[in-house]
């Protein structure tokens, strides 16, 4: 079985074998589903951009895929295709510009200095205390969202990334959804400075975003910004508290702190797949013939690792020169939040070093625990000493 118990604690042991048997295979889902898993570099980069394949759900024939969510949540960015896509994306890069993101980076500091303060020691978890509030107060903070409401929509996504737990992910995308449509009514009777206020009243000719498009958004940013930032932090740590002579070298300044985070987004980013994809015809891969409507899984946590592309890919590198990884994607459907997590990710784990000089593991690494999902590989708590 390869996705047992262990594949959740370490993943990469079965990436590694699924690339080194063969560029797809065919494998069964946690859920029993069908899907085929490609795992080179090379093919997952290309696919990614490949017009053959459709990340829209109605293209596909009955095997995995993903998420069940209804049509105001499934309408964003992630599931549509093509001339829908682009229009979508044309629209949301209107407001969610560069400047907006970098407007943001005092703030950001802030509100990592404050959940530092707040830590309360000797030992805390810091997943729960530091990794996961960040990015939500963050992302929070962009959206407009009431602070009181940011930890019930936490425990909601928490949630939705346990598989095993049906009735909990069913209840949550009804919480969810509900919260959404209240805050984007809530936002168009009072708009503010944030960014769901920008994005209800933003056009493009006479063009302008739907309900069911700005309630989908909403989710998009608020579920995959928070998630993945949150797993870069708290998986971030971990790593350098794995590696103490670059952990010295990284707080005495002989290494750049943006170069060791796109190291960690390239080992151990949250999404072990790209969006499930559909091909519009049969696909050919090395030696395997995908037929049209199975669904593909994209193996970015394959790819990120596959030495035909990066030399020693299991190091975590600096100073490596290639950095072309696929943590957010490649093509059409690159995230648009990139720059917004790769400065979670230095402020979050640098304001740690910084303030925390005695930071470190409180229980061995052989007994941390690990949320039970086949998609996404992140920690369900982060013991530390402080």
């Amino acid at each position: 079985m390869l996705f047992d118990s262990q594949y959740f604690t370490d993943p990469h042991p079965v990436h590694a074998r699924l690339r080194e048997a063969g560029p797809a295979h065919l494998v069964t889902t946690p859920d029993g589903k069908p899907a085929w898993i490609v795992t080179g570099e090379a093919d997952v980069r290309r696919l990614l951009a490949d017009p053959r394949l459709s990340v829209n759900k109605r293209h596909g024939n009955q095997g995995y895929a993903g998420f069940s969510l209804p049509p105001a949540l499934d309408a964003n960015l992630l599931n549509i295709d093509a001339e829908d896509h682009s229009r979508l994306r044309r629209l949301v890069a209107k407001v969610f510009t560069a400047r907006r993101v970098e407007d943001m980076r005092a703030r950001v500091q802030q509100i990592a200095d404050e959940l530092v303060d707040r830590l309360d020691g000797p030992e805390v978890d810091l997943a729960v205390a530091y990794a996961d509030p960040l990015p939500l107060t963050v992302v929070g903070d962009l959206l407009g969202v009431p602070e009181a409401d940011r930890r019930p929509f936490s425990a909601w996504t928490t949630a939705m990334l346990s598989p095993a737990y049906p009735a909990q992910v069913a209840e949550s995308v009804v919480n969810i959804h509900r919260f959404l449509v209240d805050l984007v009514a809530a936002r168009r009777a009072e708009p503010g400075t944030d960014l769901l206020s920008a994005l209800i009243t933003a056009r493009d000719e006479d063009d302008r975003l739907s309900e069911d498009e700005l309630v989908s958004l909403a989710f998009l940013l608020l579920f995959a910004g928070a998630e993945n930032s949150a797993h870069l932090i708290s998986t971030g740590v971990l790593e350098l508290l794995r590696r103490p002579a670059l952990l010295a070298e990284l707080r005495a300044g002989q290494v750049e702190l943006p170069a060791v985070v796109e190291e960690l987004l390239r080992l151990e980013h949250a999404n072990q797949f790209a969006i499930r994809r559909f091909p519009l015809e049969d696909l050919r891969i090395g030696e395997v013939t995908i037929p049209a409507g199975d669904t593909v899984l994209l193996d970015l946590a394959s790819a990120n690792r596959d030495p035909n592309r990066f030399e020693r890919p299991e190091e975590l590198d600096p100073a490596r020169a290639d950095k072309a990884h696929l943590a957010f994607g490649h093509g059409p459907h690159f995230c648009l939040g990139a720059a917004l997590a790769r400065m979670e990710g230095q402020i979050g784990i640098g304001t740690l070093l910084r303030r925390l000089p005695d930071l470190a593991l409180a229980v061995p690494v052989a007994e941390l625990r690990w949320r039970p999902s086949f998609r996404s590989h992140s920690l369900a708590a982060l013991p530390v000493r402080i």
